[in-house]
């Protein structure tokens, strides 16, 4: 089959074994590169890939032992430990063959060669670095689907009319291929939403990627979204797959883009445009077929206007965009979310099922839940764990009883870690949620909000 062999890189120092070489293996490779000077070996392994190597054993300097051999065959699998390296030498030495295997070279070829064998070998050798690729995807997503598998209350739920709709815009949406931007405060369930449209996708056999990229340092992003090469920087003692490689034919989930400073939203746009990716520490781009799914909580378009966020970027997202209600909105839903949590947690810790009293259902129906349907989870947890009888009361949602009696007597309380919390539960509720607004009103930035409200658990 034409190209069957790929690219191949051929170091020997005669000259005439490497034209005969070319001629032979063009009609079978997609390019063959020839190299007289094994010190130019570093060069051509930085600025390359190949699907094969033909290396010979012994340079001019040193006509047969080997050593030399030796030596940039270490050098070739240190810049890329996945190289496929067959070994070539006019010397059938078993034990230096035997040595050659065992220091990394796949294989290795007697001159003068037999053309039949020399393809052979070369073949098995190139299909052997595709499988090592292979391997290395596989384990990559195979760590991924297992992560995803373990993680608790796939499924979404709610039955309120707001969440009819997102429903219905996932179904119509999932069967393609549109980038989705979903808009929602923390904790409303972007996450499920985006594993929902994977699931109902034609990607549906293949991996779910997701990514926090508020975590995501400015010096790891492109390491973290498309890979590096071994010894691309300090630290890079092996080669990385990026999550944009092991999302390839599967979706990408990119949660907290509005967190992005504008050099990596130019990054990210233009692998998004490019539709391809290039490791850091090499020059080879590789095409990448994803269902891009984006997550936010905050008001991208207030940043377009503000200049903070790209506004190409945005149109590039947001083909379709799913909003996603707070709790206080879904008040009917609390009570279903609240059974399901129950359930979940009664079974998790070992303990018989617990009820919920009417009277602290419909506090909880009357709360506004700043922390939305992540706040009510970690509650009904803590009331399992912590309640003593086989009811719940409101007495085991502390929060319930202290905006009750506590919030409107704040000022009695000198305790400055509750003023702190009353105060910013105040001014959030206030706000009907809106971080950027009670922000404002507490002299805040938004970041230090965040930062408060995830101290006081809210």
């Amino acid at each position: 089959m034409d190209n069957e062999l790929g690219k191949i890189l051929i170091i020997d120092d005669d000259e005439d074994v490497l034209i005969a070489a070319k001629l032979l293996l063009k009609k079978h490779a997609k390019e063959v590169i020839i190299e007289k000077n094994p010190k130019k070996i570093p060069f051509l392994m930085n600025n390359g890939t190949y699907d094969v190597i033909l290396l010979d054993m012994n340079f001019s300097k040193d006509i047969t032992s080997g050593k030399e051999g030796y030596y940039w065959l270490e050098q070739i699998l240190d810049a890329d430990p996945s190289a496929v390296v067959v070994l070539i030498t006019a010397f059938g030495d078993v034990e230096m063959a035997v040595k050659a295997l065992k220091e990394g070279a796949t294989d290795f070829v007697l001159k003068p060669w037999q053309n039949e064998k020399l393809i052979a070998t070369l073949s098995t050798a190139v299909k052997l670095k595709r499988s090592y690729a292979e391997v290395d995807k596989l384990k990559s997503a195979k760590k991924q689907l297992e992560d995803e598998i373990s993680k608790p209350f796939k499924d979404i739920i709610g039955d309120s009319p707001s969440m009819k709709n997102v429903f219905s815009i996932i179904d119509k949406v999932a069967g393609t291929d549109a980038n989705v931007l979903i808009l929602g405060e923390n904790g409303t369930g972007k996450e499920l939403v985006a594993r929902a449209l994977h699931q109902r996708s034609l990607r549906k056999d293949n991996v779910f990627v997701g990514v926090d990229m508020g975590a995501i340092t400015e010096t790891l992003f492109e390491s973290e979204l498309f890979g590096h090469k071994k010894g691309a920087f300090t630290d890079a003692k092996e080669d990385r797959v990026g999550r944009f490689e092991v999302a390839n034919g599967g979706s990408l989930f990119l949660d907290e883009i509005g967190n992005l400073s504008l050099p990596l939203q130019s990054k990210l746009l233009t692998a998004i445009q490019r539709r391809e990716v290039t490791k850091i520490g090499s020059n080879k781009s590789m095409p990448i077929d994803i269902r891009l799914i984006c997550a936010t909580n905050m008001p991208l378009y207030e940043m377009v206007h503000e200049n903070t966020f790209r506004q190409d970027l945005l149109y590039r997202i947001n083909t379709v965009e799913v909003h996603l209600p707070p709790l206080r909105e879904r008040q009917d839903d609390i009570i279903l979310l609240t059974e399901h949590f129950v359930k979940v947690y009664c079974d998790k810790y070992r303990k018989d099922r617990k009820k919920v009293a009417s009277s602290t259902m419909k506090k909880l129906q009357k709360y506004s839940w700043p922390g939305n349907i992540r706040e009510l989870q970690h509650a009904i947890e803590r009331a399992i764990i912590m309640g003593e009888g086989n009811t719940l009361m409101p007495d085991d949602f502390f929060f319930l009883v202290q905006k009750q009696d506590s919030v409107n007597d704040a000022a009695e309380n000198f305790n400055l870690d509750e003023v702190e919390k009353n105060v910013i539960l105040k001014a959030v509720n206030k706000h009907s949620g809106n971080i950027s607004k009670a922000a404002k009103e507490l002299g805040l930035t938004r970041a230090s909000l965040y930062r408060r409200l995830e101290k006081h658990g809210l």
